[in-house]
């Protein structure tokens, strides 16, 4: 709701700003409106094909995914973060007390595992789960040693971060682009209006008008609108990424022997304070989690 809010913003403050100083509808009507759908060709025409021919499909593909998802900053809420935390207190207190051997037909086929299932949330993040197990795999095939394990730990949420910071980086690239296709809508615009120049000023006047509308156009959308956007879609990646740094930890921790609730504990101080509970939540969740 907040980033609708800040657009429509946009539109209020231009505008508003421009009849406070002494703007008039007709320069609007008579002149802005009727150049805007030229000029929004030539600049976001280009922008796009332009983003098109950077990058690959999948990019494509995903940016397009996080025009909605942008609007939530948090991939992920409170409630998925303390029902993580659970699960995880439940494999390692399994582990501690049964030994790895008690998980390998869960971590085999975790998507028909009764443990995993207990906690919906993670059981449908098909990503985090595939994460997770492959590397209690490593670890119940006897590589339990935290350094080696913190290490390729690291090495794959880079390789994940990377990935998602994709469609942020290609948004920002159409933003620090577009005010430059401005101009060239603008130098169209007085290349139209220098083919004109016998017309009289009041004509001459409105088509100048209608060439400086591209560079209007052109930082106005970059700042006003695409760079913003870039920016929430960043928040956003960064959001998801965050979930496997909160396994991560969690998991370092525990091979550092770690007792199950204090391996929890570390991954729960590395949470931003929206969405991390509080330890007493923590512990009454862990407390009632259920077992295998």
């Amino acid at each position: 709701m907040l980033k609708i809010v800040g657009l429509l913003g946009i539109f209020v403050m231009t505008f508003g700003g421009f009849f406070v100083a002494g703007g008039k509808m007709k320069v609007i009507t008579g002149v802005i409106i009727p150049a805007m759908p030229g000029e929004t060709i030539i600049i976001l025409g280009c922008a796009i094909c332009a983003f098109l021919t950077a990058n690959t499909p999948h990019t494509v593909k995903a940016t397009l995914g996080y025009f909605g998802k942008m609007l939530n900053p948090n991939a992920h809420s409170k409630d998925e973060y303390m029902e993580l935390l659970s699960m995880l207190y439940v494999v390692f207190k399994t582990a501690r007390s049964k030994g790895w051997l008690a998980l390998e037909s869960h971590i085999e086929n975790p998507d028909q595992s009764e443990l995993f299932r207990n906690f919906p949330k993670f059981h449908h993040n098909h990503h985090a789960l595939v994460f997770l197990c492959d590397y209690l795999r490593i670890i119940s095939l006897g590589n339990d040693k935290p350094h080696e394990i913190e290490a390729l730990l690291d090495e794959e949420i880079d390789t994940i971060a990377h990935e998602k910071s994709h469609p942020g980086h290609a948004i920002q690239t159409m933003a620090d682009g577009i005010p430059a296709l401005g101009i060239v809508a603008a130098v169209l615009g007085v290349i139209k209006t220098m083919a004109s120049i016998s017309e009289p000023p009041e004509v001459l006047g409105k088509l100048i008008g209608s060439a400086l509308v591209g560079t209007f156009l052109g930082v106005w959308l970059a700042y006003g609108f695409f760079g913003p956007m870039a920016g929430a879609i960043t928040a956003r990646t960064d959001s998801e990424t965050k979930y496997y740094k909160v396994i991560k930890t969690a998991i370092v921790a525990f091979l550092g022997g770690s007792a199950p609730q204090v391996a929890v504990e570390f991954a729960r101080k590395t949470l931003e304070h929206e969405v991390q509970p509080s330890f007493l939540e923590v512990e009454e969740a862990t407390n009632n989690a259920p077992t295998i």
